[in-house]
C-alpha cells in the first residue's frame, strides 16, 4: 500500500513542544524589543525635554540683565545704538523675541500681564504704558509683558 498521508502530516509530540517554544520564545523576544524601543524613545523623550527646561531655565536667569540692557540704551540711546542693535540680533539668534507691548497696542492677556487699569469709558483695551518687557522664547511665553492697560 502506498503511503497516502501528508509529508509532515504526522509530528510527533516532540516536535509539536519545540514548535511551540519556539513560537513562545518568539513572542516573548518581540515583545522585549517592542519594549526596549519604547524605553528608548522614551529616554529621548525625557533628555530633549531635560535639554529644553536647561535652556528655558539659563535664558530665563538673562531676563533681568536684558531689562537692564534695555533701560540703559533707553537713557544713552545715542551713545548705545550700536550694543542695541548687537543685542537684537543676538536674541533672534537666541530664538528671543520682545512681546510687543507698545502703547496703543491691543491687550492681550497671553501676552500681557495687566497690572494697573485705567478706569477711562470705551470697549477696547490697549496698553497705555509698559512697566516691563515681555519676551516669548522659540515662539512661547517665556515671560508675560507687565503692562498698564487704558480703555478706549
Amino acid at each position: 500500500m502506498k503511503n497516502t498521508k501528508k509529508p509532515g502530516a504526522d509530528k510527533s509530540a516532540e516536535t509539536v513542544k519545540l514548535e511551540e517554544t519556539i513560537a513562545s520564545l518568539t513572542n516573548d523576544l518581540q515583545r522585549t524589543r517592542a519594549d526596549f524601543e519604547n524605553y528608548r524613545k522614551q529616554v529621548d523623550l525625557q533628555k530633549t525635554q531635560a535639554q529644553n527646561m536647561a535652556r528655558l531655565a539659563t535664558v530665563s536667569k538673562f531676563l533681568p540683565l536684558l531689562d537692564d540692557i534695555d533701560r540703559a540704551i533707553a537713557a544713552y540711546s545715542e551713545q548705545l545704538a550700536p550694543l542695541a542693535k548687537n543685542l537684537d540680533k543676538t536674541l533672534t539668534d537666541l530664538e528671543l523675541a520682545k512681546i510687543d507691548s507698545k502703547v496703543g497696542v491691543e491687550f492681550n492677556p497671553d501676552f500681557h500681564d495687566a497690572v494697573m487699569v485705567d478706569d477711562s469709558e470705551g470697549e477696547k483695551e490697549v496698553i497705555a504704558e509698559t512697566l516691563r518687557p515681555g519676551y516669548l522664547y522659540q515662539g512661547e511665553v517665556l515671560r508675560p509683558a507687565m503692562v498698564k492697560v487704558t480703555h478706549k
